[in-house]
């Protein structure tokens, strides 16, 4: 039986041919200590430099500001907790939003279990953070706001540069967690004004295990892993090189892609909802009416419960939410603070579109998707 057709890729993407064709040499040839002054270590050290400048220009970023990690967990941790903990003398006040992921949630709950105050603002009908509620947010104690780009589960994409505007004047700290918009969408960090901001590699076509955080340069940071002074004295620890290098293979990749990689993931998610709304005509849509990533669909199909759905569905692997939270029988917390209905909510799919789709592909789900959906009801 061949494999099913793959719409989760919101959820981890295939390493992409270009970026194995890059780190196969690295995992062979550049074992050196990247730290070594010798010639093996000099050669690790010039691959991490290209690497970086290669994220850099993908961010629109100066190479100095990058600093490679384990992953999206690891800089959001990074990012919060090293921001928060550097400027604790001056406020213990953070603001950040009711969607964020867990590795955004729990690095806030971390610090506001050791005597900071975290405010959660909330989000519209369609998923949206209102600036205003952030400005609402703000005090004198305010050192730090966290709120990510685009929503894993709706796509919805939030008012990174608004909120900058309302940071920046104030001296106040914003990082954005930008693991599902980075290789989706033209991602700068000027343009959104942002102090901080994740990358993830597994969702932008490289492996596990790797990321990075863009620090600006003069923001306030306290080194979150304790050891020796790797990445300019921001993240301890001796640096993967073949997996870095395979992260700038994949950011490389996404920058000489970039119109063209938004536009085809924008056909297939679109055309995928068209033919499902043909069959399924009182589809429904979370964050229909907001501007969200090009390849998320996030859909209610009405008396049709998703878990039941995705038991019966052999040829589509889909979700019926974000993988971090697989297994879960409560309803998305994220379409409940968008005020959902519980039982809208249980009926929900997210359908991610990526690099691979086909229209083939696309036309097959749906018409299994909606055969299934019209059989359970």
């Amino acid at each position: 039986m061949p494999d099913p057709i793959y719409l989760d890729y919101n959820a981890t993407t295939p390493v992409a041919p270009e970026v194995v064709e890059a780190a196969l040499p690295a995992l062979r040839d550049l074992w050196g200590n990247p730290s070594s002054t010798h010639v093996y270590g000099r050669r690790a050290a010039r691959a991490l430099g290209r690497s970086r400048s290669q994220v850099a220009s993908l961010l629109g970023c100066d190479a100095d500001e990058v600093v490679f990690t384990s992953g999206g967990t690891e800089s959001d941790n990074a990012a919060i907790i090293g921001v928060a903990e550097a400027l604790a003398e001056r406020g213990r006040h953070v603001v950040t939003c009711s969607i964020e992921h867990p590795a955004v949630e729990r690095s806030c709950a971390y610090l506001e279990n050791r005597g900071w105050r975290v405010t959660r603002v909330g989000v519209d009908s369609n998923g949206r953070v209102d600036p205003a509620s952030v400005a609402s947010a703000l005090t004198p104690d305010t050192t730090l706001v966290t709120i990510m780009h685009a929503n894993n589960e709706t796509g919805v994409i939030q008012p990174i540069r608004e909120i900058a505007a309302l940071t920046r004047p104030r001296g106040v700290v914003l990082h954005t967690d930008a693991a599902q918009s980075v290789g989706k969408l033209a991602v700068r960090v000027d343009d959104l004004g942002a102090d901080l901001l994740t990358i993830v590699g597994h969702k932008l076509y490289a492996p596990k295990g790797v990321g990075a955080l863009y620090i600006r340069r003069g923001t306030p940071f306290a080194g979150f892993l304790h050891g020796a002074d790797h990445e300019g004295g921001r993240r301890s620890g001796t640096e993967g090189t073949p997996l870095i290098v395979a992260l700038g293979a994949a950011c490389a990749l996404a920058n000489r892609e970039r119109n063209e990689r938004t536009v085809h993931l924008r056909a297939m998610r679109d055309r995928l909802e068209s033919a499902l709304r043909a069959k399924l005509p009182d589809l429904i849509v979370h964050g229909g009416d907001a501007e969200r990533l090009p390849n998320t669909l996030s859909v209610a199909l009405p008396g049709v419960h998703a878990n039941r759905l995705l038991d019966r569905l052999e040829g589509v692997a889909t979700a019926a939410g974000a993988a971090c939270h697989a297994g879960a029988a409560a309803p998305s917390g994220v379409l409940q603070a968008m005020g959902v209905p519980a039982a809208l909510a249980l009926c929900t799919l997210r359908l991610t579109t990526g690099r691979p789709t086909t229209v083939d592909e696309v036309d097959e789900a749906a018409a299994e998707i909606s055969r299934e959906a019209l059989t359970l009801r």
